[in-house]
């Protein structure tokens, strides 16, 4: 009898934060430490959803560094460096693995002057193959105006320093091209990064899942992939129809109308962070609060 698939989970933390701004440490350490007791191989810190982007670099050095401190070698840390050059990344790079960064992640610049396919790739290229980390690409595909073509993943993914991609494009064509290349470069992991897809993915043959509202779901994502290892998809996709469930109630709907608030009220509602504060400010509606309540007391019940 063959063992049962092995089916990995990362979280794409969202980062607690004080009504200032500044990084919650104390619930950054909580927050790692249920990571760890849900089964998560590792988190990404920094990401959209963590608003790394947005962080002042002290402060999320100070993210890194307390997650670290908590995590010790029980979970790996990836971090995310993306940025519009060769030199800005590679200095990021540097900044991360200090404060004790595992695995460094890039994502295509949001602005990217003269973005040709040879010049994008090129700026991938030249930092992986420089990079002090091991790497991760994080790929948005088209929801990006700046992108890595398609036929021109193969140059990127099949570099030796490139250990995993996050693949939230969403575009079949994509990660089929990711699965091929996978093929030839064994030490490659494929993760999902949209929650909405969980189960189409693994299906397909993805190594895991990476995304935000990972950190919420950690019991039921663990039983979508449990379901998914045993080869019980029906099973998997009634439990992903109610993951999904849940999270477009926490998220404001459809619409995703309250996204990071609904998400870090939950978190706030489980015990793990003290504030919804965020850069982006999104709204936290009375029928998204309502849901997020509820949801909570019921599943503490």
């Amino acid at each position: 009898m063959s063992s049962p698939r092995e089916i990995k989970l990362w979280s794409a933390l969202p980062t607690p934060l004080h009504a200032d701004l500044s990084v919650d440490d104390a619930a950054v350490a909580r927050t790692i430490t249920a990571s760890i007791a849900g089964g998560m191989t590792g988190v990404f810190l920094a990401g959209t959803c963590g608003e790394g982007p947005w962080l002042p670099e002290r402060e999320k050095e100070r993210l890194i560094r307390t997650a670290k401190a908590t995590a010790g070698d029980r979970l790996k840390l990836a971090a995310q460096v993306s940025d519009n050059s060769v030199p800005r990344v590679l200095d990021n790079i540097s900044r991360v693995a200090a404060a004790g960064a595992d695995i460094a992640v890039m994502a295509s610049p949001a602005t990217f002057m003269n973005a040709t396919p040879d010049r994008v790739v090129a700026l991938f290229t030249d930092v992986v193959n420089a990079s002090a980390l091991p790497m991760s690409i994080y790929d948005l595909g088209a929801h990006r105006p700046v992108m890595i073509p398609v036929e021109r993943l193969r140059d990127v993914y099949g570099l030796p320093n490139v250990v995993m991609v996050k693949d939230s494009s969403g575009d079949p064509a994509r990660r089929a091209e990711a699965m091929a290349v996978r093929d030839t470069h064994p030490g490659l992991q494929l993760f999902n990064g949209d929650e909405f897809r969980c189960v189409e993915y693994l299906e397909a043959g993805y190594d895991g899942c990476m995304f935000g509202g990972a950190v919420a779901m950690m019991p039921q994502l663990r039983q979508i992939v449990d379901l998914v290892a045993k080869g019980d998809g029906a099973a998997a996709r009634l439990a992903d129809a109610e993951m999904r469930r849940v999270l477009f109630g926490i998220y404001g709907g459809k619409s995703i109308a309250c996204w990071l608030t609904g998400l870090k009220h939950c978190l706030v509602q489980q015990g793990l962070f003290e504030s919804s504060a965020s850069f982006f400010e999104y709204p936290l509606t009375a029928e998204c609060r309502e849901f997020i309540e509820t949801y909570a007391a019921e599943s503490a019940a």
